[in-house]
């Protein structure tokens, strides 16, 4: 029979993956690596942390195995260690908006009023492309877009919606996506196209939940 000593090691060890993930701009750096590949500056960026704290937060993922990291020239590239990391990611996060009453409060304080955002799913999406009835909008930033986005969707990123939405089709509805339930850009998209009179909805998610259904997707630019 094992000693106590060794079971406690075993359960620290185990736990060491959860100790990674818990905090809040660790959590942040896997939601969007799921979305692909990104260098230590385009992390920074994204969770408005200095390139030196985000680097400190990324050794704690590394060391926990949940990244993986890759140089080019002078650049550090980090990506996620495999798709079990973002399959863990999307559980803790769906667990913590189940059985935390707060969650639900700190997403509309984010999120705003999604009451008037229509929203789609994933099955009716599916269908709607098959049957091209619709135009898919990929709002999330170029490099994500080309890491991977639903087949038959259009890079539009959300800080380019307005000024080029003239080139988006008028006689079919908008469905914009970004990285997931709680991902800003998708629902900023739908308000900005309803305020230029165009019918629009929001995926019920976001890409990662998209390819981890095994529904069509595609990469490159």
């Amino acid at each position: 029979m094992g000693d106590r000593a060794a079971k406690s090691a075993l359960f620290d060890g185990l736990a060491s993956v959860a100790k990674a993930l818990g905090n809040g701009r660790r959590a942040e750096i896997i939601d969007v690596l799921s979305q692909g590949e990104r260098s230590v500056e385009e992390i920074a960026a994204e969770i408005d942390q200095t390139v030196a704290n985000t680097s400190q937060h990324l050794q704690h993922l590394l060391r926990a195995g949940l990244v993986r990291t890759r140089r080019d020239g002078n650049r550090i590239h980090y990506a996620l260690a495999d798709a079990k990391v973002a399959e863990l990611w999307a559980l803790v996060r769906d667990v913590s908006a189940a059985q935390i009453a707060d969650i639900e409060r700190l997403a509309a304080a984010y999120l705003g009023d999604r009451g008037p955002l229509v929203t789609v799913s994933r099955s009716e999406l599916a269908r709607r492309l098959a049957e091209g009835d619709v135009v898919v909008i990929d709002v999330r930033p170029e490099a994500e877009f080309a890491a991977g986005h639903i087949a038959g969707a259009v890079s539009l990123p959300i800080e380019r919606l307005a000024r080029q939405l003239t080139g988006v089709p008028h006689d079919r509805e908008i469905i914009a996506y970004c990285r997931g339930p709680y991902c800003v850009y998708a629902d900023d998209a739908v308000r900005t196209l309803h305020k230029f009179g165009r019918k629009a909805a929001r995926l019920e998610d976001g890409y990662p939940e998209w390819a981890r259904a095994g529904l069509p997707v595609a990469v490159g630019a």
